[in-house]
């Protein structure tokens, strides 16, 4: 065609089916626009990377939009919100006719002199299949299990929990994570094991809860199967779980530096009886026990007996750096108050913080991670958060 056949053409489009429509304009309308604005992060990484965010191991930030991504395309009146300002189709092409399916055929499906799509080919005739199929439904009392959500993810973030790729049915237990299809799932309930395959093979039946606000009764082998299947699935650690891991990890090289350790008042004054989540956060080389023994005696216990709640062992620890780090953290929120020692002089103990032990244990841990200079301690909200 010439060119000037083409400017032709161009001319008589009465109909504007060469004008190209511009995108919508970025622009927060009301109550979406956290939903718009949270887009456009991960427009911005697409832009920047070339492709989506995936389940990064590595970057914070990119695990957290991968999840992201992962929530809006399973919330279909987010898509419909978002699909206006979807300019890099990361939503995907809506279909609303005929064309849109022939155009999406891409298995060839609909070619013509396309085998019949009917005729099944290479199906053993002899299937062994569960009694039902699982399918995923609302979860009606999801709000019981969002905070747990939005817990692992803060955990997550601050190197707490860690995820890591799934490599057994064994690791499916009842209370764990696991990413799957980019989505994260609670298994709440593992059910009483049932013989499913004719391989005599035991099955369960689980009860998983969907961060999207679905669940399913899917089969243990089921899920494991999924998470094989998904080059980005992943189970996802606690701290006790990264903690017994470690210690198959550490070598003679690594130093015991002592534990870190959290112990809660059981004085009778009602000055201190009566302060709730009163904690105290301390560190010893030796042995916990032998060093809050004589605690009834010392001022730095408040001159009554404590109760350890939790201790952990430290390996390669600058413990100089212990104490400020601590007091930095919940500097305002630690208790100030004057105690009478044995020998009749006032003492005003250190270490007593006010704080919910939940906040306490993911200090401890961002301590020993080294992440604790990017959080800081909201007391309103009793949580710890991002700097």
């Amino acid at each position: 065609m010439k060119l000037e056949d083409l400017l032709r053409l161009v001319e008589d489009d009465d109909d504007g089916l060469l004008q190209v429509k511009q995108p919508a304009a970025f622009k927060p309308l009301g109550d979406d626009a956290r939903l718009l604005e949270s887009f456009k992060e991960i427009e911005d990484f697409y832009a920047a990377n070339g492709r989506e965010p995936g389940p990064s191991e590595t970057s914070v930030h990119e695990y957290r939009l991968c999840n992201r991504l992962a929530a809006i395309r399973t919330s279909p009146e987010k898509l419909e919100k978002l699909r206006p300002f979807d300019s890099r189709e990361l939503l995907g092409k809506p279909v609303s006719s005929i064309d849109d399916i022939f155009a999406d055929d891409s298995m060839g499906l609909l070619d013509d002199g396309a085998e019949d799509i009917f005729k099944m080919k290479h199906v053993p005739t002899d299937v062994d299949l569960p009694d039902r199929i699982a399918k995923r439904k609302p979860c009606k009392d999801f709000a019981e299990f969002e905070l747990l959500f939005k817990q692992c993810q803060v955990e997550l973030v601050a190197g707490v929990r860690e995820s890591r790729k799934f490599t057994g049915e064994q690791q499916i237990k009842e209370g764990h994570f696991f990413i799957v299809h980019g989505v994260m799932v609670y298994v709440a309930h593992v059910g009483a094991p049932e013989r499913i395959a004719k391989n005599g093979k035991m099955n369960a039946r689980l009860r998983c809860i969907y961060q999207n606000g679905t669940e399913s009764d899917i089969l243990l082998r089921s899920l494991a199967r999924e998470l094989y299947r998904d080059d980005a699935g992943r189970r996802i650690l606690d701290s006790r779980d990264k903690a017994l891991e470690a210690l198959e990890g550490i070598t003679d090289e690594d130093k015991p530096s002592g534990y870190i350790y959290i112990l809660k008042s059981l004085s009778e004054n009602p000055e201190i009886a009566g302060i709730d989540h009163l904690y105290k956060i301390g560190f010893t080389t030796g042995s916990v026990q032998d060093r809050i023994k004589n605690a009834a005696h010392e001022a730095t216990y408040l001159m009554a007996p404590v109760k350890a709640v939790m201790a952990f062992q430290c390996y390669n620890m600058n413990t100089q750096k212990f104490e400020h780090l601590i007091h930095t953290f919940f500097g305002n929120h630690c208790l100030n108050v004057e105690v009478i020692d044995a020998k009749g002089q006032k003492a005003v103990p250190k270490e007593w913080f006010i704080a919910p032990i939940q906040a306490i244990e993911l200090a401890v841990q961002l301590l020993i991670n080294g992440e604790i200079v990017h959080y800081r301690y909201d007391g309103d909200k009793q949580e710890v958060v991002l700097r």
